[in-house]
């Protein structure tokens, strides 16, 4: 089983830099994508359906911003869109696919870079999607949750570590968290997992500013992140970064496991 995630900064942007033309290549049993920067009437058939996987979106209220999607090879039992906390369903951060005994989810969380104001947003999705997490992993099915969580975890997850420890996506409480995640709650960061010491072949997204992706001056911020059962059969992941579809790269993950 192959699952992709991957913040496309704009479906329609990502499409024609060859996002489209790239997938079917992948051979992907499920692929999330994130910042579809769309409405329903946007996504043409030619967004809704790409060799042979089908997908289902929870766009965001607000045009050009936000909103998430899952495309599958094989149809799942039932789609959720969102968390039923209104003010980040009104944004589109949240569609999962259940097939029964294991869930795959597109998340895509808050950032906090543009003000205080998204920054105190950030933190009040931080805490309400905590209570969630926590009912998932002890619901007993196995559970994959792919999107740009927008914090790297640890120091060895961004190039600059030390001149960002005041900014949004690595501030100690958002860290914090990510680490109760993990040591509370037992959830495992797939990637990170299988490559315990990986640093930039790791990173995801480069800033445009300056030369980032051009100096590898990069971020890990977009996760697989599994409960223990699923997660370890993991076998392989990467960081594809032959061709950018958009600011983020994709990220691949080979599963031990059959839909």
């Amino acid at each position: 089983m192959r699952i992709i995630s991957a913040n496309l900064n704009g479906i329609r942007s990502a499409a024609t830099k060859g996002f489209f033309d790239w997938l079917p290549t992948q051979g992907a049993d499920v692929v999330c994508v994130q910042e579809l920067k769309a409405q329903a009437a946007d996504l043409k058939p030619e967004l809704r359906h790409c060799g042979g996987l089908s997908g289902a979106f929870h766009c965001a209220e607000k045009k050009g911003y936000s909103g998430v999607g899952v495309y599958t090879r094989q149809a799942p039992q039932r789609i959720v869109e969102g968390l039923g906390l209104p003010e980040f369903d009104a944004e589109g951060r949240y569609i999962e696919a259940d097939y029964g005994n294991l869930a795959v989810i597109s998340l895509y969380q808050p950032s906090g870079s543009s003000s205080e104001e998204r920054q105190q947003a950030k933190f009040r999705f931080l805490d309400a999607f905590f209570p969630h997490l926590e009912k998932l992993v002890k619901c007993g099915r196995e559970i994959i949750i792919c999107g740009d969580w927008n914090i790297a975890h640890r120091e060895i997850d961004l190039k600059n570590w030390k001149s960002n420890q005041k900014n949004s996506g690595f501030l100690p409480e958002e860290r914090a968290w990510m680490t109760r995640l993990f040591d509370e709650l037992g959830w495992v960061d797939v990637y990170r997992a299988l490559y315990p010491a990986h640093t930039g072949e790791a990173y995801t997204w480069w800033s445009n500013r300056g030369q980032a992706w051009a100096k590898n001056v990069g971020w890990r911020i977009d996760y697989q992140i599994a409960t223990p059962g699923i997660a370890a059969k993991a076998r392989s992941a990467f960081v594809y970064k032959e061709r950018r579809f958009s600011d983020h790269a994709p990220l691949v993950v080979d599963y031990d496991h059959t839909l």
